[in-house]
């Protein structure tokens, strides 16, 4: 529901509890109310929970000038994770801010469409203290490489950059390193790398006997390590991941978007035909992100952010992370939310998260976590560590939350901790569960984007440049090895002695290295049809609009 106007009338608005309203709140109970009591706009998110009861008068609400902030939901499967994002993403669109959504399960489409009334949904507005109604949010639907439903988000090689390229590939840190220098030298030459073609020819070019000299400046490329890129691009294309890279690459100020009547644009990646690819998916949203920190301007704090971001399944993008790839990740996010973004990462466990990342994250709703296993038990400590001083004893209550209750603790408008509160969550007004095949695609044919991105685009690049040379360069070897050979026949048939030669005739190599098709070669390559591609923090390229 949106805060900035008041709430409709509605038949399911909160019924009398039975036995009467609970008691008034006093000592903890009423310090932890007065925390949230914020005077300007805020998202709604819950009721406080204490003592087994909820206090529907007890509004656990985050201020929307602190959403770029940054954030963390987390908890255990099935605890309800996707439904607060659904909930939270709803007030934001209703505020104007645009939102982006991964949909990792296929179950976040309905938020495009109004929820549907019913019992439980009565039960726990009531519970809350909820006015609800049922309503849709503006959305566009995307897809990575137009792999399933959705508007095709597609990125160009040169664009993704070395460091995440090297991520998705899982290449070593001296692989990474070499990857670099690849992208450097095509940077640099004007070689444009649009899809993993156009890469795995200019790794084959510097390899060979022509570009081995390219650099021998620079510290070359070895022949072992060329062989472990182009094998990791192969396997990673029979993935059926070289659909991802390509054009018409996706600008992510589309991301920024809102609707004719002021609502923010909720951006959804539909992602379950690409479940079995999480280091891709992941580190797409990464190169999102990384994208939308080189465009956006400094901003500093605003009345409410231009984005929020909900990173899901976080510990994907972690895992197996370098040492220099969470500097960039941690680096990043720090920045961006002086860029008016915020991100909330969404995991299983802030153990997930780095410290150095999980201490940026002001905003905390935390669902239930379980304890079945020794490891459970560590994670669930870990996780309590985490959380401010509080009165719950918050091992007891953490394993204890029901489905669509958590732990929360935001920051107040002035930017410091509220205090911990354990809430029972508002229902989201949106559809709980994914709208029709039909409904969805026809919302994504219907979008003023599917003109733009729907068809792919294989225009000129590094791999037409390259193989048009090489056969060139090979077709004027053939001619010149044909000359040699006729010129021999017809020297051997002329009668008497020939006379002695002034100069050496050059030997076929060298004529073919000599030859005009040969020196057209070595300036396409070398000619810079523009300034040296500029990069951000994770080596993605710089957009030049």
């Amino acid at each position: 529901m949106s805060v900035s106007e008041p709430p409709p009338a509605s038949p399911a608005g909160p019924p009398a509890a039975p036995g009467g309203p609970p008691a008034p709140l006093t000592g903890p109970a009423a310090e932890i109310a007065a925390g949230y009591a914020f005077d300007g706009p805020a998202l709604e998110l819950g009721a406080l929970l204490w003592d087994g009861v909820c206090h529907p008068d007890a509004r656990i609400r985050v201020p929307l000038p602190v959403l770029n902030r940054h954030g963390l939901v987390a908890g255990a499967t099935g605890t309800g994770k996707t439904k607060t994002l659904q909930l939270i993403a709803e007030q934001l669109s209703a505020n104007g801010v645009p939102v982006f959504l991964a949909d990792i399960k296929g179950d976040v489409s309905g938020i495009s469409a109004p929820g549907q009334d019913g019992e439980r949904v009565r039960e726990r507005a009531g519970q809350v203290g909820q006015e609800w109604r049922g309503r849709g949010f503006p959305c566009e639907f995307y897809g990575l490489g137009g792999t399933g439903p959705g508007i095709p988000v597609r990125a160009t090689v040169t664009g993704f950059g070395p460091v995440l390229l090297s991520k998705v590939l899982r290449l070593n840190q001296t692989q990474e390193q070499s990857l670099g220098l690849i992208f450097h030298y095509a940077d640099a030459k004007g070689l444009e790398l649009i899809d993993l073609k156009d890469l795995r020819a200019v790794v084959a070019f510097l390899v060979s006997d022509t570009g081995k000299a390219e650099l021998k400046g620079i510290g070359g490329l070895s022949t072992v390590t060329a062989g472990v890129i182009l094998r990791s691009i192969t396997a990673f294309e029979q993935q059926g991941a070289g659909d991802f890279f390509g054009e018409p690459e996706f600008d992510t100020a589309e991301l920024l978007r809102t609707a004719a009547d002021g609502r923010g644009i909720v951006s959804v990646l539909e992602l379950p035909a690409v479940q079995d690819k999480p280091q891709l998916f992941s580190t797409f949203l990464m190169w999102m992100l990384a994208d939308l920190f080189g465009d956006l301007p400094e901003v500093g704090d605003l009345e409410k952010p231009k984005l929020v971001f909900f990173f899901d399944e976080a510990h994907l993008l972690f895992s197996g992370a370098s040492k220099a790839f969470l500097e960039s990740i941690t680096q990043t996010v720090r920045l961006i939310r002086s860029k008016g973004v915020g991100v909330f990462f969404v995991t299983q466990t802030p153990k997930d998260v780095p410290s150095d990342v999980l201490a940026q994250l002001g905003n905390r709703v935390q669902h239930a976590l379980r304890a079945f296993t020794p490891e459970d038990a560590k994670a669930l400590k870990a996780t309590v560590r985490t959380f401010p001083r509080s009165p719950y004893d918050l091992e007891e209550v953490l394993t204890g939350l029901g489905t669509g209750e958590a732990v929360i603790t935001v920051l107040s408008e002035e930017g410091a901790p509220t205090p911990v509160a354990a809430t029972r969550l508002r229902a989201p007004e949106s559809l709980m569960g994914p709208v029709d095949a039909a409904a969805l695609d026809a919302a994504v044919k219907g979008s003023p984007l599917y003109g733009r991105y729907a068809e792919a685009v294989d225009r000129e690049s590094a791999y037409e440049r390259l193989t048009a040379e090489q056969r060139a360069a090979e077709a004027a070897a053939l001619e010149a090895a044909a000359a040699k050979e006729a010129e021999k026949a017809e020297k051997e048939g002329r009668a008497g002695a020939r006379a002695p030669r002034e100069k050496e005739e050059p030997s076929l190599a060298e004529q073919v290295v000599g030859s005009g098709i040969f020196k057209s070669l070595a300036r396409s390559v070398g000619t810079q049809l523009g300034r040296e591609i500029s990069r951000s923090l994770f080596g993605t390229a710089r957009r030049r609009r």
